[in-house]
């Protein structure tokens, strides 16, 4: 299956009590890259996420976005600070024993019964760092299962929006393709016919020289044989016939084939431009002219192909 370098793929789930979103896009690139945008706390997940990524990726500019936020209430772990409880309530004691005081008793807080204990703890509650929030350490192994599971998805995700931007690229070349073909058939049949031409336009204009019709007929076949010798693109018709039928099969493969494509594009314009160096007609200077109109488009086609 074709694909193209560019795509994108999302995915978001919940679990464990945190939210993990994973965001995978890409552009295009000669080779693959990698990078791994992810909070700090996580950075030991980025090798794992490259691993996972090249599996189904070879080339492109390739970002993966990582955001894991907790749910609220979740994996935090709150206790009451028992040492400043304590000192709140010995400095509170101390100061309702001192007689110089008693204008300003505490007792009413000290007292044992059920609501004067819900009064002093009311009142504690305003008191700076009467708790303490201790976060509860992260597993690891679990973070990396459930963050490549999400992973996963979104590179599936990636990958597929890929494959259907690629099958749209392999259709535009295989249309061209057939274009290009029907062009070439075009020069086939047009280039024997030049040396008949050529062989005319000599004896005529010997002819027109010598004021003479006794001209050497064995010469004027001669004459004619090397042009046609020199002007011959059988080759090259072949050759580029060659090339587009490899086109089509790299096209149905499914490997990696952006780099042969490309290598087969130059080999495909080489042959055009020998052909179009050889032939000095005006026609056939047209076609070729055409056929290397599609064959650029075609190579900018392909720059997208993985």
């Amino acid at each position: 299956m074709i694909r193209s370098m560019t795509g994108y793929g999302r995915a978001q789930n919940q679990i464990d009590g945190r939210d993990i979103l994973v965001e995978i896009k890409s552009v295009n690139s000669r080779f693959l890259e990698q990078n791994v945008r992810i909070g700090r706390n996580y950075t030991y997940l980025e090798e794992d996420l490259k691993s996972l990524v090249k599996t189904k990726v070879s080339r492109g500019k390739v970002e993966i976005s990582i955001t894991i936020t907790l749910v609220e209430g979740k994996k935090a772990d709150i206790k009451v600070n028992d040492e400043i409880v304590r000192g709140y309530l010995d400095a509170m004691r101390s100061y309702n024993m001192n007689p110089e005081n008693k204008d300003y008793s505490l007792m009413d807080d000290m007292q044992n019964d059920d609501d004067s204990i819900f009064m002093k703890w009311q009142s504690l509650l305003h008191l700076p760092d009467i708790f303490r929030v201790e976060k509860v350490q992260d597993d690891e192994e679990e973070i990396r299962k459930d963050v490549l599971q999400t992973a996963r998805q979104a590179l599936d995700a990636f990958v597929q929006m890929r494959e259907t931007e690629g099958a749209k690229l392999a259709q535009d070349v295989l249309s061209r393709a057939e274009y290009i073909a029907s062009r070439v058939a075009v020069i086939e049949e047009k280039a024997p016919e030049l040396t008949e031409k050529y062989r005319e336009r000599l004896f005529t204009k010997i002819s027109e020289i010598l004021s003479s019709t006794s001209i050497d007929e064995q010469r004027i076949l001669t004459e004619a044989a090397i042009f046609s010798e020199k002007t011959a693109v059988d080759e090259e018709t072949v050759r580029l016939r060659s090339h587009l039928e490899q086109l089509k099969n790299l096209l149905s493969q499914e490997e990696s084939v952006g780099r042969k494509l490309d290598f087969l594009v130059q080999e495909m314009n080489r042959e055009v431009n020998t052909i179009g160096s050889k032939i000095q007609d005006v026609e056939i200077t047209a076609i070729v002219v055409d056929i290397k109109s599609e064959i650029e488009k075609i190579r900018e086609q392909i720059q997208n192909i993985e």
